[in-house]
């Protein structure tokens, strides 16, 4: 699903480089987690997975395919739902569902049918045609996902997805990342909620200062580290100091 080799980026005029020769692999037959303090690197690594940052050194490729190489063919088989809301907030949610499902080519009646099947799947089909600036965090968190899920993209990339929301729109969205997985489809999730992480991730990796720190299973890596929860293992493995 997953595998990179050696990446390296600093961005100009930076102190330090973002990612410093990072390599880690996932297989789709997981949920997988990065994880990593501020600063670690993983907003730097989604990126560049996804196209939008060009790595200064070594190799990235998503689904077997060269994300430098493959990039058209990549794009049109990941969703990527950024830490961001990335939807016009004066616009509906069925307004942007639309336009954003358009630049995937999909047709009118295609379209409008998952735009309605997604809506109601993620309680939703009450506000369609309400503006998204007049959503609560938890329902923006919601349609901003749905965006990325138009296509029925073969492998999900989600930042920070659940930032921000209420205790039943989070168990909603989890629940449907499990079930999504279920059905056949890649996940690469990340997060700084660590409980959240341990509840989700079949395997995780902990990257930290751009450099990977440990991969594993949430419970496995518990039992090395005599460690009660995720949460543990990260602060003894990247450290209690705070991070800007």
């Amino acid at each position: 699903m997953l595998q990179l080799q050696q990446l390296e980026k600093t961005y100009k005029n930076a102190v330090e480089p973002s990612l410093r020769g990072l390599s880690l692999s996932f297989s789709s037959t997981c949920i997988a987690g990065l994880l990593g303090p501020n600063g670690a690197g993983k907003t730097t690594t989604i990126s560049i997975l996804c196209g939008l940052v060009k790595a200064d050194g070594g190799s990235a490729r998503l689904l077997g395919l060269d994300v430098l190489q493959d990039a058209e063919q990549i794009k049109k088989r990941i969703g990527v739902v950024p830490q961001s809301i990335a939807l016009y907030p004066t616009l509906t949610a069925v307004e942007n569902l639309q336009y954003i499902g358009k630049l995937y080519g999909l047709s009118s009646r295609l379209l409008n049918t998952r735009i309605n099947q997604y809506l109601q799947l993620f309680g939703l089909e009450k506000s369609a045609h309400k503006a998204i600036r007049h959503y609560s965090g938890g329902m923006k968190r919601r349609a901003n996902i749905i965006a990325s899920l138009l296509h029925e993209p073969e492998l999900l990339i989600l930042d920070e997805p659940t930032a921000g929301v209420d205790v039943q729109s989070r168990n909603m969205i989890l629940q449907f990342l499990q079930d999504y997985h279920r059905a056949g489809h890649g996940i690469v999730y990340t997060s700084h909620l660590l409980e959240e992480a341990q509840q989700l991730c079949d395997e995780i990796a902990i990257i930290d200062h751009g450099q990977l720190v440990v991969q594993g299973r949430p419970k496995e890596l518990m039992q090395n580290l005599q460690a009660s929860s995720l949460e543990q293992v990260f602060l003894q493995l990247t450290g209690s100091s705070l991070r800007d």
